[in-house]
């Protein structure tokens, strides 16, 4: 089996005397793969990625870039290569598309600069392609995975047909009309690499999204090998452990000490526009105002850590973030309470321990392919936490029935819902609790990874 995704399943970190450590890397795919893939004893596994850092990338030249249990391959690409392909495409075009942040009288605008962005996509896709072909056994299953290796299943099924391929999209998909900003040819190269394996989303919305904008792109008479569903799942024993560590005892004892008999709401994000944490923000303010009863009884911490810090949209975007939190203090706090705590951290274990102690998770995403953080709360919350949970998040199709709907857009019914859930009679919550747990842990990684394997059929 040999798994494909740009970011790989750890980060490589040089130390002074020139040895490297492996730490597990961000991200949900990783969080979720790695664990269940060590168990595949009886299986050769080989990753495929891009060394990320110039640690990954010193590792790498040192023959250091290894993982117990699986054969991990890293490129290491030419760094304005790697630049354009990450940044100019992947992330400020084909996130934005899919997760419909354009501007659109404004942006995109597809000129020269990006054409030289795109030639550099093509590129490392082709790059992976070549280390995939050079590398598989035949009859290989090759799992492909997200928007920044899109060309790869249609290249890797030329170069070798024997490989039985299939491509996993961890975000929304767009629409027919949205997938029309694109340029032409750069649609239709996307188009005719995907329908040509089978194609994995987390809901049935995203899946009917890809189908209807390969229509618009194909036409009627090029439809996909196959469409498939597959919710992603929560590793409930990880995160479970990781609850029962001593990292986040010892920080769920320091948030007890902090928060005393407070309650707490709580938000766990990347800084992303798509995450919406400034509306969050004017939600909980209007709360305040219109509920003066939960003024110094609650706080709202924000764990965010910065993501795509080199691109403009996402400094400005961390800049309103911080403005929207400084705004609510400034209007309501007190000198022993401050309403809006931002914790921008990077430590995983903390972020459990936020998940332990919510009364209140909210998750109220513009757009979001599933949300892995609407899931783990749930799992290890031990205060019967209410979630409100984004219907534009994928996570919703599953947990719709124990969690209180918020409307990304509706900053006065926002507020209702966290009024409603900090209101909340303790035995509907209960009650809510119980079965959002059971909801979150209904489906297990290794479900989702057979739903994977399934989807690439047969060996030829």
């Amino acid at each position: 089996m040999i798994i494909v995704t740009n970011r790989g399943p750890a980060r490589f970190t040089r130390a002074p005397d020139g040895s490297f450590s492996a730490q597990r890397g961000a991200g949900g795919i990783v969080g979720v793969l790695g664990p269940n893939l060590s168990a595949e004893k009886d299986e050769r596994i080989q990753w495929v990625a891009t060394a990320m850092t110039d640690d990954d990338c010193a590792a790498v030249a040192a023959g250091k870039a290894e993982l117990p249990g699986v054969d991990l391959e890293l490129l290491v690409l030419e760094p304005r290569v790697h630049r354009l392909h990450y940044d100019v495409i992947s992330n400020a075009t084909l996130w934005f598309l899919h997760h419909g942040l354009f501007d659109l009288p404004r942006r995109p605008r597809f000129d020269h600069r990006f054409r030289d962005a795109w030639d550099a996509y093509v590129t490392v896709n082709r790059a992976f392609v070549e280390r995939i072909a050079d590398s598989a056994s035949p009859g290989d299953v090759a799992l492909v995975h997200d928007y920044q290796l899109s060309l790869v299943p249609g290249l890797l099924t030329k170069t070798r047909p024997d490989l039985r391929i299939v491509h996993f999209t961890h975000t929304p998909f767009c629409g027919p009309n949205s997938i029309r900003v694109l340029p032409d040819d750069v649609a239709h190269d996307i188009a005719r690499s995907m329908v040509q394996v089978p194609c994995g989303f987390h809901t049935s919305r995203w899946a009917s999204a890809f189908e209807a904008s390969m229509t618009a792109v194909l036409g009627h008479d090029h439809r996909p090998t196959r469409v498939f569903v597959s919710p992603f799942a929560a590793d409930a024993g990880d995160v479970l452990e990781t609850r029962d560590s001593t990292a986040t005892r010892d920080a769920i004892v320091e948030l007890e000490n902090h928060l005393g008999d407070r309650k707490l709401i709580l938000r766990s994000d990347r800084i992303d526009p798509s995450k919406n944490i400034v509306r969050g923000f004017l939600a909980f303010d209007l709360l305040l105002r219109e509920h003066p009863e939960w003024r110094e009884r609650v706080v709202f911490v924000a764990m965010l850590n910065p993501s795509r810090e080199s691109l403009p949209e996402y400094q400005a975007y961390r800049q309103e973030v911080e403005q929207a939190a400084a705004m609510v203090n400034e209007r309501w706090g007190r000198a022993d309470w401050t309403p809006v705590e931002l914790d921008l951290r990077d430590d995983f274990p903390r972020a459990v321990a936020g998940y332990a102690r919510y009364d209140v998770l909210l998750v109220n995403s513009l757009k979001d392919g599933l949300n892995l953080v609407a899931k783990e709360g749930p799992i290890v919350n031990q205060r019967h936490g209410v979630v409100c949970l984004s219907p534009e998040a994928g996570a919703f199709d599953e947990l719709r029935e124990a969690v209180l709907a918020v409307h990304p857009y509706d900053v006065d019914q926002n507020a209702r819902a966290l009024h409603d859930a900090l209101s909340m009679p303790s035995d509907v919550r209960r009650e809510r609790a119980t079965r959002l747990r059971e909801l979150a842990s209904a489906r297990t990684p290794a479900m989702w990874l057979g739903d994977l394997v399934d989807a690439a059929g047969p060996r030829r």
